[in-house]
């Protein structure tokens, strides 16, 4: 059974969509299968996929009102070699659309439930808000990763989405847990990245990714060119750390899978804790 894992940071501009199409691309490098959702109506990862998202017939728009199936809005094998359901500004009739559903927080759920074996992973990259769509995202995946930049204005969001999480988790998806933090478009001579980074190191422990994704041009030309930056310049900086990353990823997955199997109870119940004990801590330093 795959791992849903979505990408959320209702704060734009920390590097969701960024970290969502180079992990999913990276991890097709490890010879992983990827599903990559995108759930935001700027359909940026469906661009930066290679995708022309004015162009689909079919897109995650009409997957959520039930107006197609999962094999019609399915465009396999983009060029970073990871399927994807695409998404554009039509998304924004889903989010309207879904709130006179009784059952709105489950509707993504129940489309990707059948699917979940096909794949290693599936991505889901989130809008930069705690709406609908990102309430689905949640209640579909297993894990949640939150890429955020070493700033201080990137942490004021940040007890609002841990606080998402762990009504989530105790009420509609008891297997949601949060995987990890990256830190992205660091800059390690920026003195405050240095200490925010040491912050959240010094306070998450382990849920800090060690892989740091640097600031980098390469980084930042591939998705005009429709290509994850594997495919753009796999010798840069950029590359090179997203490549690290994903073999990072797969290491918690798997670390993480075992400790579920040995005592998933004691599990939920310190999960629940510790998202109380980052709230705390965010809370602190605002």
């Amino acid at each position: 059974m795959g791992i849903a894992v979505a990408f959320a940071n209702q704060k734009g501009g920390v590097g969701k969509t960024t970290c969502c199409v180079n992990l999913a691309a990276s991890l097709v490098v490890l010879n992983q299968k990827i599903l990559l959702l995108d759930l935001d109506p700027q359909g940026n990862a469906t661009v930066g996929s290679g995708v022309d998202k004015n162009a689909v017939d079919f897109s995650m728009n009409e997957l959520l009102l039930g107006q197609c199936s999962i094999d019609d809005a399915l465009i396999y094998q983009t060029p970073g070699g990871y399927d994807l359901i695409p998404s554009n500004s039509d998304l924004t009739s889903a989010e309207i659309g879904l709130l006179k559903l009784e059952d709105k927080e489950n509707v993504l759920f129940k489309l990707l439930e059948p699917i979940k074996e096909q794949y290693d992973f599936i991505l889901l990259d989130c809008p930069p808000a705690l709406n609908t769509l990102t309430l689905n995202a949640l209640v579909a995946s297993d894990k949640v990763i939150i890429p955020m930049q070493c700033e201080y204005f990137a942490l004021e969001g940040l007890t609002d989405l841990l606080g998402t999480i762990g009504q989530i988790k105790s009420t509609v998806n008891s297997r949601l847990d949060i995987l990890g933090i990256i830190r992205t478009m660091y800059d390690g001579r920026n003195r405050l990245a240095q200490e925010v980074s040491s912050q959240l190191i010094e306070h998450f422990g382990n849920k800090v990714f060690q892989t740091v994704v640097p600031r980098n041009v390469r980084l930042a030309e591939a998705p005009s060119y429709g290509l994850p930056v594997y495919l753009y310049e796999k010798t840069s900086r950029g590359s090179t750390a997203y490549l690290t990353l994903s073999n990072e990823m797969l290491r918690k997955c798997s670390i993480l899978q075992s400790d579920t199997d040995d005592k998933s109870k004691e599990g939920a119940d310190s999960n629940k804790t510790e998202t109380k004990q980052m709230e705390a801590m965010v809370d602190s330093w605002l």
